[in-house]
């Protein structure tokens, strides 16, 4: 057992994603592996996966075993043909790169991304119950302290205001890798606030799920 703390954590993005590569199969084993003829990864390569799985689909994951025409697609568990309908995962993957270090970040706060659950009060019962039917949309919020001489703020404004999409990178300090993919917004107006640095949030509405990997 071992505890982390953030101090030294980095933070970065990518908006640089590979010509997409094909998906012919996905195996329903854990970690699932994925035919991709002639796909040229490397094992840690990081692809973001698009796939008729929505349980995999719309995140980045990390490359595991490779051959020349299959990957697994390493930490993610598709032996659920309930979650992995058997023959659904078919899709593309494509490798991310040119990642972008999120400048004077002061602190993060993820959200969302537990169960969901609706109310059923059958009749035969006195009680009512909770099924889960899905999960809560994740986001993650980050507070920068503000210098709109950055290069990488400016480029981070240029995504925000054509409603890009990009690849989202925690670096933990000691420990985790993670990563994320969806909708980066940052704002232009600043928060003054009297006895604090000039800060601006940023937020990051993920589209699929949030993956981490142990160590760097």
């Amino acid at each position: 057992m071992a505890y982390y703390f953030p101090e030294g954590s980095r933070f970065q993005f990518a908006t640089v994603f590979e010509t997409a590569k094909g998906v012919s199969a996905v195996t329903n084993t854990n970690p699932a592996q994925a035919s991709s003829n002639a796909h040229g990864y490397a094992q840690n390569d990081e692809l973001l996966f698009t796939s008729g799985w929505e349980d995999a689909s719309d995140t980045i994951w990390r490359a595991g075993a490779v051959a020349a025409n299959t990957v697994d697609i390493k930490g993610l568990n598709a032996s659920s043909t309930n979650m992995f309908p058997a023959g659904g995962g078919t899709g593309t993957l494509q490798k991310v790169g040119g990642w972008v270090e999120i400048p004077q970040v002061l602190n993060i706060q993820g959200n969302g991304g537990d169960p969901k659950f609706n109310t059923v009060d059958p009749l035969s019962r006195r009680n009512a119950i909770n099924v889960p039917v899905g999960f809560n949309p994740m986001s993650l919020t980050l507070t920068l302290g503000h210098d709109a001489s950055l290069p990488a703020y400016q480029q981070m404004l240029d995504v925000s205001r054509v409603l890009g999409r990009v690849g989202f990178k925690i670096i933990i300090s000691g420990g985790a890798v993670g990563y994320g993919y969806g909708y980066m917004a940052v704002s232009e107006m600043p928060n003054l606030t009297k006895g604090q640095a000039n800060s601006v949030p940023c937020s990051i509405s993920l589209l699929g799920r949030f993956i981490t990997y142990a160590g760097a």
